[in-house]
């Protein structure tokens, strides 16, 4: 496996993690800023978590109409361009006078761009990083995304406090012109990675043959469900300690750093495909203690205890990969990125919903048990699934019976026709 210090060196990959790192603290000290400009403004709970996770919410309407644009863009221009467009729109929320109605129009169109993102980004990875390469070069992008994230809300934190929230979302958008500048000039011009034009009937074409397999379905599940229930409680952190939000994001940051360099580094391959299903529930498990509205020394702790549970996401985006040709690659990624912020964005409105007719306590409770129960009934799911029939070898990416489940060790599947038909091979 590559070493964090050869993945620095491989060409164009540090422009590339440098302009993630200027976009992920951007996020953070924007979406904390916007969060406490709404929740000061409106005192509730709901418009508060769906200011900061809401636009996840539009990733669906990117997944069914622009997802193809993952393969079929140059992966620079479009980069760079969703950067700039970010600066702006994080420039108008600043706006003097903004009404809430706007700041929500504004992450819309927002939440549309960014659906395209995640899959012209993982894709570019993925065809920078081959041989392997990829789980560590996520794993040590999450790494950085978790240092960002708690260097961005603790900083965040403390700027609000000396500063009003429409100041540090016109920082924000200084950061995201930053990443811009980054990708513009430390990137080459690669072609797509698929010919043709980006279109609606070619990311449903896409879409359908990436959900026909039931292997990949299942991991797909994965990756959404148990993760999107959790971030539901994250989106109540604000409403449940308005003045130490930022202290409980930077230690479910810091959680999260500490899972992704034990999945990404520390365990050997053998291990690491039989803990997905532990980490899921350690991901949930943490925060059923809330239902005692524990003070916030206490918050702090569980927070950080179960963020390390997002380890998980690294076994089943490396299992997703296994079961996806080169050249759909960066759909696929783009595919699990725009429904797993879309699960978010509905987590953390129904969380806010729940947090609305009873406490925020209340409301991270019922998402934890949730999230618990979804991650046992995947788990029992792909436990009894048939394992899919042999089918002829891809050259652009093998699948081999020892790859890590998305679920769990318990499942079994071999090498998968496209179509995803198979025989069974046992039952529960």
């Amino acid at each position: 496996m590559p070493t964090y210090r050869s993945l620095l060196r491989t060409p164009e990959f540090t422009p590339l993690f440098l302009g993630s790192a200027a976009q992920t603290a951007a996020s953070t000290v924007g979406g904390l800023a916007l969060g406490t400009l709404v929740y000061r403004a409106t005192g509730s709970p709901l418009l508060s978590s769906v200011s900061m996770f809401g636009p996840s919410l539009a990733q669906v309407l990117g997944a069914t109409f622009l997802l193809s644009g993952a393969d079929r863009l140059r992966p620079r221009t479009a980069l760079s361009a969703i950067a700039l467009a970010f600066a702006i729109g994080t420039a108008v929320q600043a706006l003097p006078g903004m009404p809430v109605g706007g700041v929500f129009a504004v992450l819309l169109v927002l939440g549309l761009v960014a659906s395209l993102g995640g899959g012209v980004r993982w894709g570019l990875l993925n065809e920078l990083l081959d041989n392997g390469g990829y789980l560590p070069g996520r794993s040590l992008f999450n790494m950085m995304g978790g240092l960002m994230q708690i260097a961005g809300f603790a900083t965040g934190g403390a700027l609000l406090t000396a500063l009003s929230p429409r100041v540090c979302l016109l920082l924000a958008a200084a950061l995201y012109l930053v990443a811009a500048l980054v990708l513009r000039l430390g990137l080459t011009d690669r072609p797509p990675r698929t010919a043709g034009r980006p279109s609606a009937a070619a990311t449903w074409r896409t879409n359908a043959l990436l959900w026909s397999s039931r292997p990949r379905r299942l991991t797909y599940l994965g990756l959404w469900l148990p993760n999107g229930l959790v971030v539901g409680c994250e989106s109540l952190y604000v409403s449940y300690a308005p003045h130490a939000a930022g202290t409980l994001f930077a230690c479910g940051a810091f959680g999260m750093f500490a899972g992704d360099v034990t999945v990404g580094r520390l365990l050997p391959p053998g291990v690491r495909r039989r803990l997905a299903v532990p980490l899921l529930l350690l991901l949930a498990a943490p925060y059923l203690v809330f239902c005692a509205h524990p003070p916030l020394p206490v918050a702090a702790v569980c927070v950080t205890v179960a963020s390390v549970g997002f380890g998980a996401s690294l076994i089943q985006q490396e299992r997703l990969m296994e079961l996806t040709p080169g050249e759909l690659a960066g759909q696929a990624l783009g595919l699990h990125s725009a429904g797993m912020l879309t699960l978010q964005g509905l987590s953390a409105t129904l969380a806010g919903a729940v947090a609305q007719l009873t406490s925020p306590a209340a409301g991270m409770t019922v998402m934890a048990a949730g999230s618990v129960g979804v991650t046992l009934a995947l788990a029992t799911a792909v436990r009894c699934a048939p394992a899919a029939t042999p089918g002829p070898a891809r050259p652009e990416r093998a699948t081999h019976e020892s790859a890590p489940e998305p679920l769990g060790p318990d499942s079994r599947s071999g090498t998968e026709s496209d179509s995803g038909a198979g025989a069974e091979s046992g039952a529960c």
